[in-house]
């Protein structure tokens, strides 16, 4: 089996494995007490403090360990927030932000930043959403679906200036470096590098305003709350340490494989979108869509075929809704893969997986052939319904019938899917046909297509 999405979680990594069992024989007492094992505990947890906070760039005394990154997330914002209570509580965000960022801003008044098509944002943006009334600004080191780096040093240079602190979510980038730039505050999550899941990190800079939330407790600086999970910690920083040390010379190589992917997956198989910066993004990352394909169906194909990958679909079992990020950036949703390379990934599971892709859309394509669309014909324009049908049939249904009306003429698309207001305008992109608009209908919407070639 091919592990191929370490951007959700890492396997374990050996050094972490190694730490862990250590720690569990000498990290066991309690690290606030004065006898020769609680003395012992505290080493431990200090020098794991000092190695976690060298990789970050902060001081020891800065940083403390949550129960996970969403915990960072959540405590960074909220105290945050409350440390600047007199100015304000609006929130800067990008619309690309992890859930944990945006299910925290939805507690106070939010501005969201729209990205560029490549999934990043623009600095300026942040300078055009500054109020003066802003509390705390957001933004992630780079994004956990398509990989596109984000430009932290120069938002963090923006935020500064105004005197607004900025909260980086590093979670995704943290393994491979530290973030550049100004920041104030700054979370990570241990089991995206490698460590033990139920290991965050949240480093919060001398001079920034800070209240912790909730009831107060004695430990980690009275900022995250609990007794700590020692073993697992050490594990984190030890495994931070050791992927740190591998990390230019594994970005090298999982480079070289992710550009073989983005370079022969629109060879290998037809319409289809590799999305995300082309450039700027993250070793290991590549993420493409499928047009005419349901994401959760091909993710179980390649399962069959022995390969572990996640999606961030529009049309999964659980939600029915596109992925966010997709839709903030306006690329196409359904049909979406994410292969997210593990540390030592190797060239042979790569070439299989070139193998097995083309095979695997051809049978997802051909178990969702469309049934007849229901068809009303004007002098120049069809009227599909595609009601009550789910993605991603109703931009099946307009690709087998755009050829039926003349160059000049128009298709009117009646869905009720959620799902074809991102889809159908990502579909004429592709497809270099022109998208009028969205419609009201009776039900759903109607999204009008002008055929140009």
């Amino acid at each position: 089996m091919s592990y191929f999405d370490a951007a959700s979680s890492a396997p374990l990594h050996p050094v972490a494995r190694q730490a862990l069992l250590a720690a569990l024989d000498e990290g066991w007492a309690d690290p606030s007490r004065l006898y020769r094992e609680g003395r012992r505990a505290r080493l431990l947890l200090d020098a794991a403090r000092e190695a976690a906070a060298e990789a970050v760039g902060c001081r020891p005394d800065e940083l403390v360990f949550t129960s996970s990154g969403t915990q960072a997330v959540h405590a960074g914002i909220a105290g945050a927030v409350a440390g600047r209570r007199r100015v304000g509580r609006h929130l800067i965000v990008s619309a690309v932000e992890h859930s944990s960022v945006l299910h925290s801003a939805e507690l106070f008044d939010v501005t969201e930043v729209p990205v560029r098509r490549t999934g990043a944002v623009s600095p300026q943006a942040y300078v055009d959403a500054l109020r003066p009334d802003t509390a705390l600004a957001c933004l992630q080191s780079a994004n956990h679906e398509v990989g596109t780096v984000q430009p932290v040093g120069a938002v963090a240079e923006v935020c500064r200036e105004a005197g607004v602190p900025l909260l980086v979510d590093a979670a995704q980038s943290l393994g491979w470096g530290p973030v550049e730039g100004p920041w104030s505050l700054l979370t990570g999550s241990a089991h995206k590098w490698g460590g033990p899941s139920g290991v965050g990190l949240l480093a919060v800079r001398k001079g920034v305003r800070f209240s912790p939330q909730g009831p107060a407790d004695e430990r980690e600086s009275g900022r995250a709350a609990g007794f700590e999970n020692l073993p697992a910690i050490v594990a984190a920083a030890a495994s931070l340490r050791a992927v740190r040390a591998e990390a230019a010379q594994e970005a090298v190589r999982l480079r070289e494989l992710t550009e073989r992917i983005r370079a022969r997956v629109p060879q290998l198989v037809a319409d289809v979108e590799v999305v995300g910066d082309p450039e700027r993004r993250l070793p290991g990352i590549v993420t493409f869509s499928c047009l005419y394909v349901d994401g959760e169906t091909l993710l179980h194909e390649l399962d069959r075929e022995g390969f572990s990958v996640s999606s961030g679909s529009s049309c999964t079992s659980s939600t029915l809704t596109p992925s966010h990020v997709l839709k903030a950036m306006g690329v196409l949703s359904e049909g979406n893969v994410r292969v997210s390379l593990p540390f030592g990934a190797v060239s042979e599971e790569v070439d299989r997986f070139l193998e097995v892709l083309p095979g695997a859309v051809a049978r997802v394509r051909e178990k969702l052939g469309a049934p007849a669309p229901a068809v009303v014909v004007g002098e120049d324009a069809l009227v599909v319904d595609a009601l009550g049908k789910r993605c991603p049939i109703p931009v099946i249904e307009l690709a087998k019938v755009i050829g039926d009306v003349p160059v000049g003429g128009t298709v009117r698309v009646l869905s009720d899917d959620e799902a074809a207001r991102l889809d159908i305008p990502a579909w004429c992109e592709m497809r270099e046909q022109e998208y009028v608009g969205e419609e009201p209908a009776d039900q759903g919407s109607a999204y009008v297509v002008r055929r140009v070639s």
